[in-house]
């Protein structure tokens, strides 16, 4: 998760963080990702079943809720297990999680409990009583899907109408006084999308926006042809650069992430020195504190069936289950050894990464990707941009001179 609001228009410094002593219990929610212990956000997919049929669902959800989701008691328990172990974060999930009639309960009891909680949905369910059920039970906020304007969208969520009825969900959110934002997931069916969003969060007001790079899992496994080239990649990041400047420059404040290729990071370094940005240290300090990617260590994902995952995007390979071990031993377990990799992965990429000099900053990138590419889960991930040469360390005399002597 790469701030691009927080690092490139200055809204964050790293004394913001450091104040905190950078432990994740003491942080507020936008410094999470630049804590030093890195306890897991946790995604639960409280269901597999969703009101859409979106053609990118890591999930594949379907269309009714199947046996075997864990129940409201096991939620229950998981929900302690996790506010135990210190996870700051529980993000429902789904599916579709309004789908889940408990829901409200669930995230009441996670607030109860001392976490934040957070919802991701399609937005088409939220009704005005839903919006403020979720507003009273204290919800932090709600993530709404959108990946473009209505006729591409509704292409994207396979129902017509999806979008208005979205838009709906999210003004009822704005009603009641629940932050709500916007979660769009790049590719080439959609990327000339972009600016439209921008121009939404400024005709609603909605203050923040998260772009997401295309992961290839589940349904998205057969959108590997349709994902941005290194080109298409860098002028999108641009394009998200220069517009959200562009808000900030007219006062117009809004919070603009990009999800899920952490060669964002330094692509975003790079082009501060370029423009002889004096902020550049400040920021890469910032990004080294991120460490870039966190599967398997800041964040993990629990599904409906308790399997406990990586991440949301790692459904392929299961370290336990929360019905016979609390997700906080099998997230400590190091006898598994992929988990115990996964805790130190920068020393076991392969490729490119083994010679960037950004390695510490993007953290190895996303492991999913390299390994649906390459069968290989260490390989390069296939959808880094950055370039050989930027990605080559640099002499001792511009490192001095850049500010960039802590990466070598």
């Amino acid at each position: 998760m790469i701030g691009i609001s927080k690092l490139y228009c200055g809204s964050v410094e790293p004394s913001d963080a450091l104040r905190y002593g950078r432990r994740s219990k003491d942080l507020p929610s936008h410094l999470l990702q630049f804590s030093a212990d890195k306890k897991p956000v946790v995604v639960w997919n409280v269901t597999q079943a969703c009101n859409l049929k979106c053609v990118h669902c890591y999930a594949q959800a379907v269309d009714s809720r199947r046996e075997g989701e864990l129940t409201h008691a096991e939620g229950l328990e998981l929900i302690d297990d996790l506010t135990a172990f210190g996870a700051p974060v529980l993000l429902f999930s789904g599916g579709e999680p309004l789908v889940r009639p408990d829901l409200p309960e669930l995230a009441a009891y996670a607030v109860k409990r001392g976490m934040r909680a957070v919802i991701s949905t399609n937005g088409t369910l939220i009704t005005k009583e839903k919006a403020l059920r979720l507003k009273d039970v204290g919800l932090s906020y709600v993530g709404v899907s959108l990946d473009g304007m209505e006729e591409v969208n509704d292409r994207f969520r396979g129902k017509a109408g999806a979008f208005r009825a979205a838009m709906d969900g999210i003004r009822n959110c704005q009603d009641v006084g629940l932050k709500v934002g916007l979660r769009f997931t790049i590719n080439r069916m959609n990327v000339q999308e972009i600016p439209a969003i921008f121009d939404l969060l400024e005709k609603y007001d909605i203050p923040r926006v998260c772009f997401y790079h295309l992961v290839y899992a589940g349904r998205g496994s057969n959108l590997v042809e349709e994902d941005l080239d290194r080109g298409e990649a860098r002028r999108a990041v641009d394009l998200i650069i220069d517009r959200t400047r562009d808000l900030f420059d007219r006062s117009l404040e809004k919070e603009v992430l990009t999800v899920d290729n952490h060669a964002d990071g330094p692509y975003l370094y790079l082009r501060m020195l370029r423009e002889g940005n004096p902020r550049a240290p400040e920021v890469l300090r910032l990004l080294e504190m991120n460490e870039g990617n966190s599967s398997g260590r800041g964040i993990g994902c629990v599904s409906w069936d308790g399997e406990v995952y990586a991440d949301q995007f790692w459904r392929h390979y299961a370290f336990g289950n929360v019905r016979k071990r609390p997700f906080s031993e099998i997230w400590m377990d190091l006898s598994n050894p992929l988990m115990a990799k996964l805790k130190e992965k920068k020393r076991h990429v392969e490729g490119r990464c083994t010679r960037c000099r950004w390695l510490d900053v993007c953290g190895g990138n996303f492991r999913v990707r390299a390994e649906a590419v390459t069968g290989d889960v260490w390989a390069e991930d296939p959808a880094c941009y950055l370039t050989d040469e930027e990605i080559a360390p640099v002499s001792e005399d511009v490192a001095r001179a850049t500010g960039t002597d802590r990466e070598r």
